[in-house]
């Protein structure tokens, strides 16, 4: 039986990759995002492989969330797979000179974004007692890194909350994991440095990891045999040995 994806954050990056890794094999997919024009052009891109349909949404706006992804239409409405993929990272300013909009965005996006959209989609999933959901985490959530305060503390978050939904989803047989990586080169650090020119030298004289292979990651994640549930993957480039050490030629 076809599958249904729903991927927040579908325009670009990891989401966007993740759609294409899909879409090559037959799951029909809703893609979320904050920019029309790019999930027309995607849209346009997988439908010649699979079903695609698009939700033009925030997922900062909670009852945007849950009116949106409640009027799909019946078609779409049994959603087997959730990536909670939408997430940012703005600044790295130490502490003391923080700026409030930059924690607001990534606390708002990174956590509650994350929990709007499941709780839109969770009800469906225990009704059925099946789904899988894969939430994005990063290497940020698994130590903390100078100047990294709020934003590793929302990706710690996501962690925690990623466990705590597998215990409480465990008795309706939904499959619950993370996958955080590490450095990946997409537009993410043109957000967080505020330009292209300063973003591009966080990928200098190594290779990063790339979208397309954290996309494949998540795709075999979610196409385990039915008895087995990757609950958490750590993936780093090679050159990466943690948040601080990279080795650049």
């Amino acid at each position: 039986m076809t599958k249904t994806a729903l991927i927040t954050g579908a325009t670009s990056g990891i989401g966007r990759a993740t759609a294409r890794e899909f879409a090559q094999h037959g799951i029909r997919l809703i893609l979320c995002g904050r920019r029309q024009e790019r999930l027309d052009s995607i849209q346009n891109e997988l439908s010649k492989l699979t079903d695609v349909y698009t939700l033009n949404f925030d997922v900062r706006d909670r009852n945007q969330t849950l009116e949106t992804i409640a009027a799909l239409p019946i078609a779409f409405q049994n959603i087997d797979i959730l990536i909670n993929n939408a997430g940012n990272a703005h600044g790295l300013d130490p502490i003391q000179t923080g700026n409030l909009d930059d924690w607001d965005a990534m606390m708002d996006i990174n956590v509650k974004g994350l929990l709007y959209v499941s709780k839109a989609i969770i009800p469906g999933m225990t009704k059925r007692k099946s789904g899988h959901i894969i939430n994005i985490g990063s290497s940020a959530g698994k130590e903390i890194y100078p100047n990294g305060n709020v934003y590793c503390g929302s990706k710690h978050a996501v962690l925690a909350i990623t466990e705590g939904m597998r215990i409480d989803l465990n008795p309706f047989g939904i499959k619950i994991g993370a996958v955080n990586p590490g450095l990946v080169e997409t537009e993410f650090s043109e957000v967080r440095f505020k330009g292209a020119s300063a973003a591009n030298q966080v990928y200098t004289g190594y290779k990063a990891l790339q979208a397309e292979d954290v996309a494949e990651v998540i795709y075999f994640a979610i196409s385990r045999p039915a008895h087995v549930n990757i609950a958490d993957v750590l993936m780093f480039c090679t050159a990466q040995a943690s948040s601080t050490i990279v080795k650049k030629e």
